[in-house]
């Protein structure tokens, strides 16, 4: 369902009228650090970084200022990159209420996230706080934490609009980029957030957008936010990322944060005074930010209630156990039995771990449950002993130590029965502020693998990383693997559940693993150079991609294994009776011997032979179904037809095509269960032919095609006749302009009959006949 709302019209009443000139600028920035100005009767509204846990930095002296080094505790929840592989819209919606909890216990109003940014490339030094590389599971799961967060009372931040996707050079850099990737890949998450959800602001990232920075661009925070979602709500900046306060207000941009201390409020005031802005648009951002101000400070005097932080910290292990993904599995070494005779732990990150990224988004938890407690505690009956394997940077380990450290490790694998080798990435490796310079695991980690494996074969390795590793070519040498992510403050226990298989994992991947970082579709044009960065892969992003170029992954695009099995059958899709979605249902039946969840991914692939490149598949939608052994259900998942439309830039509009589209019931990307073709309607095209356009684009046209066609029947000569009936001639014609083939004196149809076409298709055309083609 689509939701419009539009902002006060110029010359409208705005909120806020009886203000001064100098109140009304003072609103459009801050008052400190992270809190807005009040003016009048507009209250002030708190702000904290949020996005999987508040971040509650505590303030020194006056202004507002905080001390971003020390922060009160608040619950750790799992970060994106860990929820995003849950695929559970639900369970984000749980950890955003929650969240929303400790935000009104403390007075914060407005979270800062969820961020829903693409992972354009496994290098993004952010990715952690980033749910997928798909938009769609990043629109299902940031979706539920915006009602999560606003249906409890707490305004949410939608960011980083838009194309943030890279820290290399972030506050400068200009992402190129075509229109239609720009629709279909790094705009449709905000569209369908916006659109849906209806967040109470977003916030405009530091980078600029083929040239215009974001703060400054006009088309994407008035024309395309504003006039075409209906987007009513306040956009605010990044933290710095304002260059030019009036141009920017000019632009849409409503609240510069953090205050310049009344530095900009007075070069609002003077460019209002002299006339450089119309006093209509700062009175309509004022407008928006007073609607906001008092939505989001309605709930102050109802009581913020009592916070069970216990109940949190059980969220926070629950959540985290949805998203441990199981990559690989061989010989069903998982799960260990309890008494599983000896289980040596190795690996610092076992008994030091990392549980959440750095930058704005750093939590200071409740409380944190370790892995190496956690699993000596679920081993009722087995011997649990450790080894530290390798030290984490800034230990005061020296070579001969970490030699030391690896000799234990190997004494102790060999003679264990089992080896949990916990590897990852260290802190220093990835962060806000900057990029990754590869995705490799550390040598030193490598290197003990290798130490590891010769003298154990029985050898689980279980994963802590906030961006993608590479895992080839060592996943090959140990039978079992466990992507951990980073999982938040119950991340312990939880891999714990999962490792001695109280939890039956669930968790998919919501980006894919490549065999090498050569490999990412992105890797020629990231982070790019002198300013600017291409984005030249287009709409192969991710899976799109690796998919589309057949080149070989370590794990696909939604992996991810059980420890029961399934089987799907009797996949069906059915148009509803107004044309406006499909819904697609498929059976799914647990043929093993564990309770487990399944998620079921419905992709689809468009008609053949377009002359639009696309994806070989694209995700839909997904369901999930939480069966027991023999138990069978269904999974049902509503499409809307819209979904299925590309953007075509030729005609500035969203296009379904014309044909066969098949849908494909599936495990990943690369593991499709059942298949079945649905003919649809294309939309009408919006394409009016002349005689520029070719023979070819003239045949495929719904209306022009068969215009043409009698054109030339009724026109043709026998040497004509023959190069139409040539087909070496018909594809050498086919790439024509037709005016040009017009001028041709064997052609049947001359100049005149281009303009007589030409004016036909458009008074046809005009009628909304409906297209049978990709074009």
């Amino acid at each position: 369902m689509t939701h419009q709302h539009h902002s006060p019209a110029p010359g409208a009443p705005t909120a806020g009228s009886e203000l001064s000139l100098a109140q009304k600028a003072s609103l459009t920035s801050g008052a400190g650090d992270f809190v807005t100005q009040a003016a009048g009767d507009v209250p002030a509204v708190s702000m904290s970084d949020g996005p999987h846990g508040l971040r509650l930095p505590k303030e020194q002296g006056d202004g507002g200022q905080v001390d971003l080094h020390s922060a009160a505790p608040a619950t750790c929840f799992p970060p994106a990159v860990a929820l995003g592989s849950s695929w559970d819209p639900q369970l984000a919606g749980r950890v955003a209420a929650a969240i929303a909890a400790e935000a009104r216990a403390h007075g914060v109003h407005v979270v800062l996230g969820p961020g829903i940014n693409i992972k354009r490339s496994p290098l993004c030094g952010r990715n952690f706080e980033y749910f997928s590389e798909d938009p769609l599971v990043t629109a299902e799961v940031g979706g539920a934490m915006v009602r999560g967060l606003q249906e409890a009372g707490v305004g949410a931040a939608l960011k980083h609009y838009a194309a943030n996707n890279q820290e290399t050079d972030r506050m400068r850099v200009s992402a190129d980029i075509d229109e239609r990737p720009l629709r279909e890949i790094y705009l449709r998450a905000f569209e369908r957030i916006v659109r849906r959800d209806r967040p109470w602001s977003v916030m405009s990232a530091y980078n600029a957008v083929n040239g215009v920075p974001l703060s400054e661009n006009h088309r994407l925070l008035t024309d395309i936010l504003r006039a075409e979602w209906g987007f009513d709500g306040v956009v605010m900046s990044d933290w710095g990322a304002v260059r030019d306060r009036v141009p920017a207000l000019r632009a849409g941009l409503d609240l510069q944060m953090p205050g310049t201390g009344g530095r900009t409020d007075a070069e609002v005031v003077a460019a209002v005074e002299s006339g450089a802005l119309d006093a209509g648009a700062l009175d309509r951002s004022v407008a928006r930010l007073a609607l906001f101000a008092r939505r989001a400070t309605a709930a102050d005097g109802a009581g913020a209630g009592e916070v069970s932080y216990e109940a949190h910290h059980e969220l926070a292990r629950t959540a985290a156990e949805r998203c441990v993904v199981l990559l690989k599995n061989d010989g069903e070494l998982l799960p260990l039995a309890p008494d599983s005779g000896t289980v040596a732990v190795i690996g610092e990150l076992a008994r030091t771990p990392r549980f959440q990224g750095a930058g704005s988004s750093q939590v200071t938890p409740t409380r944190l449950d370790v892995p190496l407690d956690c699993l000596n505690a679920a081993a009722d009956g087995a011997s649990v002993t450790f080894a530290a394997g390798y030290a984490l940077p800034g230990s005061d380990a020296d070579t001969d130590t970490a030699e030391d450290l690896v000799e234990e490790a190997e004494r102790l694998a060999a003679g264990s029965d089992t080896v949990l080798l916990f590897l990852g990435l260290p802190a220093q490796d990835e962060s806000e502020g900057f990029d990754r310079d590869h995705i490799d695991l550390p040598e030193a980690q490598v290197r003990l693998l290798e130490r590891v494996v010769a003298v154990n074969p029985r050898v689980v390795v279980v994963l802590s990383n906030g961006g993608v590793v590479r895992t080839a070519p060592w996943h090959d040498r140990v039978p079992a693997l466990v992507e951990g992510w980073l999982l938040g403050q119950g991340g312990g226990a939880a891999l714990a559940g999962v490792l001695f298989g109280s939890v039956n994992p669930s968790g998919r991947l919501a980006e894919t693993i490549p065999l090498r970082l050569e490999d990412s579709p992105s890797h020629l044009s990231f982070p790019g150079e002198e300013g600017h960065v291409r984005y030249g892969e287009g709409v192969f992003v991710g899976y799109r991609g690796y998919d589309r170029r057949r080149t070989e992954v370590a794990f696909p695009f939604g992996h991810g294994l059980s420890y029961t099995t399934f089987t799907y059958s009797a996949l069906t899709v059915l148009p509803a009776a107004d044309g406006a979605r499909l819904d697609v249902r498929v059976r799914v039946a647990n043929t093993g011997q564990w309770a487990g969840r399944e998620v079921v991914q419905i992709y689809s692939r468009g008609p053949a032979g377009s002359r639009v490149a696309r994806p070989e598949r694209e995700l839909r939608g997904f369901a999930s179904l939480e069966l027991a052994p023999g138990e069978e259900g269904e999974a049902c998942v509503s499409v809307d037809r819209a979904d299925l439309a590309h953007y075509s830039e030729r005609e500035a509009k969203w296009r379904v095509a014309g044909g066969v589209h098949h849908f494909e019931a599936a495990a990943s990307s690369r593991d499709i269960r059942l298949t079945v073709p649905v003919t649809l309607d294309g939309d009408p095209s919006g394409i009016l032919l002349t005689g520029r356009h070719t023979l070819a684009e003239w045949l495929e046209h719904p209306v022009g095609g068969p215009l043409l066609a009698e054109a030339f029947a009724r026109g043709r000569t026998d040497e004509s006749a023959g190069a139409m009936a040539d087909p070496v001639m018909r594809r050498f014609l086919a790439g024509i302009p037709l005016d040009v083939i017009a001028d041709f004196p064997q052609s049947s149809v001359g100049p005149e009959d281009v303009i007589t076409l030409s004016a036909k298709v458009a008074a046809e055309a005009a009628g909304g006949e409906p297209p049978t083609d990709d074009e």
